[in-house]
């Protein structure tokens, strides 16, 4: 008799965060229980699939520090609040 040892997946119901970061924007990190928040320098695609980010350049808004990080560190984006201009 066979037994059937597949594991089933559910296809999770939206993207991955990391897929929506563009070079320009605000993103919250989290690593090792921490995080902080950084402006994305540069991104740069996957060996397989160039259009898929896998790591970031960002620089630390609070430091300056600018470092390559993981794409999946990345937990939130930072909306833009859009001000109108004095004229």
């Amino acid at each position: 008799m066979s037994v059937d040892h597949s594991v089933v997946t559910e296809q999770p119901s939206r993207d991955p965060l990391f897929l929506h970061v563009k070079a320009g924007m605000t993103v919250i990190v989290e690593e090792n229980g921490e995080w902080w928040m950084g402006d994305v320098v540069f991104v740069e695609g996957g060996a397989r699939n160039v259009k898929v980010p896998t790591l970031f350049q960002v620089a630390n808004v609070d430091s300056g520090v600018i470092r390559w990080i993981n794409a999946d560190l990345v937990t939130h984006i930072v909306p833009r609040i859009h001000e109108p201009v004095a004229a």
